[in-house]
């Protein structure tokens, strides 16, 4: 344990890291149950996370915007089903205003290491440029995109022109009558790659894996239907949950994979009619069972490519040029910028490498994790008391909102933290038998569905294959699971004992 306490300028209940959806949502909870006694850290100068950062040409989400919102903050006049990057962001904006969020923030707070002191049941957290900070409590809150995933290319330290990545867009840079380069077929890529199209000279899209996509339900939402959810809180949470019922119907090809090839023939035939070229529609299929990556939606991606100023590029990039690329059989492109839309680290093993998290007995969560990341339902780590994650291991989704784990999530935590301050404890670890149990039966669940046997390699997975990611089946199962804390699974500490379920 370093000596850092006496550094320690201020000492809080909870220090949640990130002010993203999570935090934010973990923070309401908290002042909506009278505990005001936290902190929020960001690393950056201001809220939104993800949605902060993406804010690329045609930036929207793929989850319908009623469900993309807070329940117990809710939204009642979205402009369309589908919400863009700039009204969520702008919701997000909202909510921090309503509650007053910026005032338990503490921006440019980068943490850089978090260590449990055993004796006295506390984290101590220290930060970049900034005073250590002192919690009984920690939540991770930073999800799992937030680090952009750059490819080294051979040769682009020579490359003269502008590069950047989709979550970094150069918005000051001029695309008009350029030469582009898109590494990637994403989800951002899918959504940035039309709306540039029409302004560029010419635009190569390199397309290493083609990607399942679908249409996208583009209505926008009635001055009546907008009415009628701010007056009707029954009719808005209606509308919500036959939503919900929607995407979670999603599920049922996923787990039983046969299922899915019927799917997958519209989603086949979709291309056909968008794309006029055969042989580019079929370049643009997919050679792997739909689900096994991410399933994307739009109506935009694939007419692209009926433009006579955009290429499909299937072969292998050898390296890039001063002024352009080479692909492998031997031809050279010329380029003014090159645009990385290849998505972002997702193994917390590599995206937390600058971060060092230490339990009990010295034990770093990176190591804890060398055979893969887990825990109890993506919350709570064996050897790690009192530190809690949202959006954690197998708890994303590829089928309904992740704001509806979130918010799962954090019920279950503020019931942990009121069950230590209730038993007059200090800190809640999860027992380790449960967690290995918990995650054995996960792994099990995931064996037969299309993320599991798919033919594809994606970001849900581990370099090893292991899928880490996604929660292997229907959500309401997760939230009925989770609603209550069952405290036989966890040891309650003090110091001076550690109560085993006694403390119950």
């Amino acid at each position: 344990m370093r000596d850092v306490t006496k550094n320690a300028i201020q000492k809080t209940k909870v220090a949640i890291i990130g002010a993203g959806f999570g935090g934010l949502a973990m923070a309401i909870r908290l002042l909506q149950s009278q505990i005001n006694d936290f902190v929020i850290l960001e690393k950056t100068n201001d809220v939104g996370g993800t949605w902060r950062e993406n804010q690329y040409p045609g930036a929207a989400c793929d989850v319908q915007s009623h469900m993309y919102s807070l329940s117990f903050a809710p939204k009642t006049d979205w402009s369309k089903r589908y919400a863009e990057a700039d009204e969520i962001f702008s919701y997000i904006q909202d909510i921090t205003e309503q509650y007053k969020l910026k005032d338990y923030c503490k921006f440019n707070h980068e943490v850089t290491h978090a260590e449990f002191d055993e004796n006295r049941n506390v984290w101590t957290v220290e930060f970049k440029d900034q005073p250590t900070l002192e919690a009984q409590f920690v939540i991770f809150a930073s999800g799992p995109l937030h680090v952009p995933q750059i490819p080294h290319i051979k040769g682009i330290e020579k490359f003269k022109g502008k590069v950047f990545h989709s979550s970094k867009w150069e918005h000051d840079y001029d695309l008009n009558g350029k030469s582009v380069a898109s590494i990637g077929t994403g989800g951002s890529a899918i959504q940035y790659i039309p709306e540039i199209a029409p302004a560029v000279k010419q635009l190569y899209v390199f397309q290493r894996t083609a990607a399942w996509v679908i249409p996208r339900d583009e209505r926008k939402y009635s001055k009546l239907s907008k009415f009628l959810f701010k007056a009707s809180n029954i009719y808005r949470q209606i509308h919500r949950s036959r939503l919900y019922w929607s995407n979670e119907s999603r599920v049922v090809p996923i787990v039983q994979p046969q299922i899915m090839k019927y799917g997958q023939k519209l989603a086949e035939a979709f291309i056909r009619y968008q794309v006029k070229d055969k042989a580019l529609a079929k370049k643009l299929t997919p050679d792997f069972v739909m689900g096994c990556k991410r399933i994307l939606i739009s109506n935009k991606y694939f007419p692209t490519f009926n433009r006579k100023n955009v290429e499909l590029v299937t072969d292998g990039i050898q390296e890039i040029t001063a002024n352009g690329i080479i692909t492998k059989d031997g031809k050279e492109r010329q380029i003014d910028c090159l645009i990385y839309g290849t998505g972002f680290i997702t193994d917390p093993r590599i995206y937390l490498k600058h971060f060092d998290c230490v339990g009990r007995n010295g034990i770093e969560l990176k190591q804890a994790w060398k055979d893969g990341a887990e825990s109890y339902y993506g919350i709570a780590t064996k050897n790690f008391p009192n530190l809690f994650q949202l959006l954690g291991p197998n708890t994303i989704l590829g089928h309904n909102s992740v704001i509806f784990m979130i918010e799962s999530q954090v019920n279950y935590i503020l019931q942990l933290i009121q069950t230590v301050d209730k038993t007059g404890t200090q800190a809640v670890e999860i027992k380790p038998d449960v967690q290995d149990q918990f995650n054995e039966r996960v792994q099990e669940q995931l064996k037969g569905t299309v993320w599991q046997a798919g033919g594809c390699s994606s970001w849900y997975q581990a370099a090893d294959g292991k899928n880490f990611s996604l929660w292997p089946t229907y959500t309401w199962k997760y939230w009925l699971e989770t609603r209550k804390v069952n405290v036989a699974d966890y040891n309650f500490i003090s110091t001076s004992i550690s109560a085993r379920n006694d403390a119950a």
